[in-house]
């Protein structure tokens, strides 16, 4: 990948983002999202496109289920897609040809779980969640964690599908076997939700870099850069190189600023100009999505391509960015 100039004053979606604010009940002033008092909840936005997680956590929502509910939900969809080589089963290996998942998620009450590194379980946005409720702990990791995840129920099975292994196979014949920060794959599903009552929660779940050292994790199961809620003010999210967004506590930052006065635009925009400004670009994405109390969404990315999918009275809208780097 080349170094590509990154344009200052660049929208994620272009006309993409003026079509989410219209179906959020909101209008587009420049760069600031004014919201309607009219504008109806409940409302779901996740990284990607993730129509099916998305559609899973709007019926939660939709039948009154909280935004918690629904983030899992929504999560424990594309964890089970096999076709979905960046989350859950079927994620594509560390170097050493294991699948090691991550996953957080935060309620609205500023509740945090997660687990780190492990092996052996679909679904750790569930594991993740069992630890905030179940446990006086917040992180737990590995062996540790898969240990917690079979005694609480979950059943142990292989990741690894034949599909990624015959990918990480082909890897190997051609790659240096460095422990560099590759850019085959990082897509994290992160997914924010408000419910018809006005409350904020939120997941992160993924496999992380692809073919990364083994014991390598990344932002999203990382309270502040991978995933951050304040029901008072918002949520934020992050997907991509988990190291830059690590650097810059970016979902933590993200909402800050929110709660400054930026709109989630302005704040997405802005954690993205953090990253740029220190000029170590090359070679990776990073991209945020947040949403505020009231119901406005935002989503900024430094690599060409990023999606982020909006599910709004029960229909999903997929908004393509054009920012470059």
């Amino acid at each position: 990948m080349k170094r590509r100039t990154f344009i200052k004053n660049t929208t994620l979606s272009g006309t993409g983002i003026a079509l989410g604010a219209a179906a959020l009940g909101c209008t587009e002033n420049k760069n600031t999202t004014t919201v309607n008092k009219d504008a109806s909840l409940p409302l779901v936005i996740a990284t990607w496109n993730v129509p099916n997680a998305t559609e899973a956590a709007w019926h939660v929502l939709n039948k009154q289920g909280s935004s918690l509910d629904a983030i899992e939900q929504g999560c424990r969809v594309e964890e089970a897609d096999v076709d979905n080589q960046s989350v859950g089963k079927g994620g594509r290996p560390d170097r050493d040809g294991k699948v090691t998942l991550d996953a957080c998620i935060m309620d609205t009450a500023g509740n945090y779980g997660a687990v780190v590194c492990v092996q052996n379980i679909k679904h750790p946005i569930s594991v993740a969640r069992k630890v905030m409720e179940e446990t006086p702990h917040v992180l737990m990791a590995g062996k540790g964690a898969e240990q917690f995840a079979i005694e609480s129920g979950f059943k142990p099975e292989n990741l690894l599908t034949e599909a990624s292994k015959q990918q990480w196979e082909e890897w190997k014949k051609t790659s240096k076997y460095e422990p560099i920060i590759n850019i085959e794959n990082h897509d994290t599903i992160g997914m924010l939700a408000i419910d018809t009552n006005g409350n904020i929660a939120g997941g992160c779940t993924t496999s992380g870099l692809a073919y990364k050292m083994a014991g390598r994790v990344g932002d999203s199961p990382i309270i502040g850069s991978g995933l951050f809620i304040d029901n008072e003010i918002g949520g934020a999210t992050a997907t991509g190189m988990g190291e830059e967004v690590l650097k810059t506590v970016g979902s933590f930052l993200i909402v800050e600023l929110m709660r400054q006065g930026k709109s989630p635009q302005q704040a997405c925009e802005e954690g993205i100009r953090r990253i740029v400004a220190k000029g170590n670009y090359d070679n990776f994405q990073v991209a945020y999505i947040a949403m505020n109390k009231a119901g406005a969404t935002g989503y900024y990315s430094i690599h060409p391509g990023f999606s982020a999918t909006i599910n709004k009275n029960g229909e999903n809208m997929n908004h393509i960015s054009n920012s470059h780097t």
